[in-house]
């Protein structure tokens, strides 16, 4: 018997961890705007121009596909023109004790300043009161591009006359949930890099709040996990996600990883060790106060059940009643 009602025990809670069935892009569109706050329709164009330059800070003569840069987006940009395309956009949308949205609209191939068309489009929407947070992506379905002057909110039946349905800008939550966004943002939902710190007023910080990926499709993800050490330099900040931050991020972020398409400012130091943001000292006090935290969080990273490794979920508020 006791067989029996561990083997069902087990069962109820592996269907518990599975997605359900998929939701449509208006049924996870509506269920994040009552989680979180519905989504404006907004313009692409309305947002803050990520800078792409060379030479530690001077505009390029001209942009070229597979170019180096000071500050790559470090972004999986798949096939494109590298990772200094430049003229993307990034815009906070919402920034609340209840609803933090930010918007970025990706260019993969090199256009004009002023072109509607983008490649792709990425909102980040999270509750920082429940930790509920959600993902919505569209990729573009032709070289050209999609015209992204009026985006349309997820949860949008009918557009306007003349604009793109949001059925049909959007893509399924399924397929979105495949693309993996949270194991890169393992920390918190708002991810810190070089690249986007350059419009950092666009985008929320919650670095020790509550996170939880909510959907049926986005019920297979991981569920977040924090690192640390007793005393521990860089969690005194932020958390380190056990995924891509454990993986990879920790070591981009203190110069061990030469970032792909990074030119040779991008590589030397203090810019090739971007934590903490703005690094003002010199390399021997860099190594001194950050060098031990990192070797014992990448110990942590390799084997979390090393002596001194601590880790910690990153769950939603449960009293919250979400």
């Amino acid at each position: 018997m006791r067989k029996i009602l561990t083997f069902v025990t087990l069962s109820l809670a592996m269907l518990a961890s599975l997605p359900g069935k998929a939701e449509t892009v208006l049924q996870y569109g509506e269920t994040c705007a009552k989680a979180i706050e519905a989504l404006p329709a907004f313009n692409c164009l309305d947002g803050d121009v990520i800078p792409i330059t060379v030479d530690g800070g001077q505009t390029p003569i001209e942009y070229k596909p597979d170019m180096d840069c000071d500050r790559p987006s470090l972004l999986p940009l798949g096939n494109d023109d590298g990772q200094c395309v430049p003229y993307s956009r990034a815009l906070l949308l919402s920034d609340t004790k209840t609803a933090q949205i930010t918007a970025l609209c990706r260019q993969k191939t090199i256009r004009s300043a002023d072109s509607p068309m983008f490649d792709e489009v990425d909102i980040v929407a999270h509750n920082p009161t429940t930790g509920d947070t959600c993902w919505f992506q569209a990729t573009a379905k032709s070289p050209e591009g999609m015209n992204v002057t009026r985006v349309p909110p997820p949860n949008e039946k009918t557009p306007p006359p003349g604009h793109v349905a949001a059925k049909d800008f959007w893509n399924a939550p399924e397929d979105v949930a495949k693309d993996g966004c949270g194991g890169c943002h393992d920390n918190d939902p708002f991810m810190y890099s070089p690249y986007i710190a350059q419009v950092w007023h666009q985008v929320p910080t919650d670095p020790f709040g509550w996170y939880k990926n909510i959907g049926e499709d986005f019920k297979g993800w991981e569920k977040p996990k924090s690192i640390t050490t007793r005393g521990n330099t860089c969690t005194g900040c932020h958390r380190i996600g056990t995924q891509f931050t454990c993986s990879q991020g920790i070591l981009e972020a203190a110069g061990e990883i030469p970032p792909e398409n990074g030119n040779a400012w991008a590589n030397s130091y203090p810019n090739s060790h971007w934590m903490p943001p703005g690094n003002f000292h010199n390399l021997d006090a860099w190594n001194v106060i950050y060098k031990d935290s990192i070797k014992q969080l990448s110990t942590c990273c390799t084997d979390p059940d090393a002596q001194g490794c601590s880790v910690t979920p990153i769950t939603g508020n449960e009293n919250a009643g979400s």
